[in-house]
């Protein structure tokens, strides 16, 4: 009993100290040969060479019988497509339960199940077992759940198309409007203009008398000076964020069992001035902490005076400031000195007079104001108010210049954005990603929760507080394949993030497929600061097309 158990086992073996040539011979002919190329492998039926046989190539005759005899007589090895004789020749298994499949000649009689061919027909008689079915269901169950996500994903891809669609059209439609508007916009800026030119070439020498007063000199010095100052403090932000992360970096990286003073005293200084707990303390006596920085807070909260700007009044506020109106603001100042007081008596003592009398005593007032500014005891009258109306053309036209701009610019947009839409570069020939457009992706690993909003930036932001770091912006698809390719939108590249302590600026590849959620699965940095995130869309998954009898194409 054992001894025949054992004589079976070793069947497999005893079939390799067989000489190959011997079992050639019950080879069939079309063993190995791919279905589209069976009409080949057929002997000639000619008189003058009857049971022959011609090489693929056309380079020579050979006789039937030398095919599949286990010996290369074709160049390019078409006679062996079954035996692996011919090095340059492939070895086709039909897979019957599953699919078909090619394998070099190489790996043909080698002793080795090859995975490609589960049906053994890559090796001997009974060296290797057909497990087809088990392999072809599994693949089809695999196939099956894929073919029902891509087919839910599908639906979701079609809205997102749909509303490329309806954004095509609201697009179309700022276009139109916008173009209206400033056809009739540059109509009345051109009218404005034409009346602001008439009016300042009247006055054009009273005004550069009035802009040579001190008044007005000082007030452009200080304006300029403004922009100076802001200029400058916009430049020491810039470094002082680009020295935070410096720092942060030193403090989350540096040993602080390495006895280095220097680096021990700057990373105690920055927590200092940062109000961070020490690196080594995090996550100890937090409500001491708390309370800490509660009172430092406090303590350096400064005294302001009434009139003096916040710091968030100087970030919304400066910037309007800065753009006044010089001239038109000299222009309603001498307007508004030489303007009759209210408490005046000249113009008060109506009040106290009989209602009778008033209109007597307005056309006696009004002319004797008039005799006063004609003798220059009293300013103002005409030339007062033709400043002030110079100032109030000068000021629609602005406005309207403004408008006229803001016109142009929704216009300029909404035609970048339509020409981007359906470019195959941006959002897809069909629009499907324009949907996706910002949205926020994020997965948790450990103490950071990595985030990528498409399109725009991906980020690394601490679980327990501390600063996020920009992992880049987004700079293009996958730039291993043209556009046409399917495989150019499974890849997004976002590069030139924050600069990594002793290393290369940060960056992200996003690597996609097709899913019925907008998710991040997995991140993983193969390489310092150089992040891999994988995740799924439903954009990713195409339709499933119809074949000619009517069923769902195979994935």
């Amino acid at each position: 009993m054992r001894s025949s158990v054992c004589l079976g086992a070793m069947a497999p073996l005893f079939s390799l100290l067989v000489p190959l040539s011997a079992l050639a011979a019950g080879v069939d002919k079309t063993h190995g040969v791919a279905p589209n190329l069976l009409s080949h492998y057929v002997p000639l039926k000619t008189a003058s060479s009857p049971g022959t046989w011609k090489c693929l190539d056309g380079s020579k005759e050979i006789l039937w019988s030398s095919v599949n005899d286990d010996y290369c007589d074709c160049p390019d090895g078409s006679d062996e497509p079954g035996t692996g004789a011919c090095p340059n020749s492939t070895l086709y298994c039909i897979n019957e339960g599953h699919i078909g499949s090619s394998i070099p000649a190489s790996r043909v009689n080698d002793g080795l199940c090859e995975a490609e061919c589960c049906d053994g027909s890559d090796e001997l008689p009974g060296v290797c077992p057909n497990v087809c079915k088990e392999v072809g269901e599994a693949y089809r169950k695999v196939q099956e759940e894929q073919r029902k996500i891509r087919k839910k994903g599908s639906k979701i891809r079609s809205s997102y198309i749909s509303f490329a669609q309806k954004e095509k059209k609201r697009l179309e439609g700022v276009i139109e409007t916008s173009t209206q508007e400033i056809a009739v916009r540059e109509k009345e800026v051109e009218r404005l203009r034409d009346l602001v030119e008439q009016s300042e070439s009247l006055s054009a020498a009273a005004l550069e008398h009035r802009k040579a007063s001190p008044l007005y000199e000082t007030l452009i010095a200080h304006s300029n000076a403004l922009k100076s100052l802001q200029r400058e403090h916009k430049k020491h932000l810039e470094r002082e964020k680009e020295l935070g992360n410096i720092l942060d970096a030193l403090r989350t990286g540096y040993n602080p069992n390495y006895q280095d003073m220097a680096v021990l005293e700057a990373v105690r200084g920055w927590e200092s001035l940062a109000g961070l707990p020490h690196i080594n303390d995090v996550g100890k006596e937090e409500e001491e902490s708390d309370e800490g920085a509660v009172v430092k807070a406090e303590e350096e909260e400064e005294e302001m005076d009434d009139d003096e700007w916040t710091a968030e009044e100087l970030e919304k506020d400066l910037d309007n400031l800065l753009k006044t109106d010089y001239v038109s603001l000299l222009l309603e100042h001498d307007k508004h000195v030489n303007s009759p007081m209210t408490e005046s008596i000249l113009f008060e003592l109506s009040s106290y007079l009989p209602d009778s009398l008033v209109p007597q005593y307005e056309a006696f007032r009004d002319t004797l104001v008039s005799w006063l500014q004609m003798l220059g005891v009293i300013r103002g009258g005409v030339a007062q108010e033709n400043a002030g109306e110079d100032s109030k053309l000068r000021q629609k036209l602005n406005d309207a210049e403004h408008s006229l701009r803001q016109a142009n610019d929704e216009k300029r947009k909404a035609e970048k954005d339509l020409n981007e839409l359906f470019d195959r570069e941006h959002y897809g020939a069909e629009g499907e990603w324009k949907k996706l457009e910002k949205t926020c992706l994020e997965k948790e690993v450990g103490d950071y929760t990595y985030e990528v909003c498409l399109f725009d930036e991906a980020r690394q932001k601490p679980n327990k507080g501390g600063q996020t770091f920009s992992l880049g912006k987004f700079r293009s698809w996958n730039p291993d394949v043209q556009p046409d390719d399917p495989a150019y939108y499974t890849k997004q590249v976002y590069n030139a993030g924050a600069k990594c302590w002793n290393g290369p600026n940060r960056s992200v590849m996003l690597l996609l497929s097709c899913g019925t959620e907008n998710t991040i699965h997995t991140v993983a940095e193969p390489e310092k600061c150089e992040y891999h995130f994988t995740g799924t869309s439903p954009a990713l998954c195409l339709p499933l097309a119809e074949t000619a009898e009517g069923k769902k194409d195979e994935l």
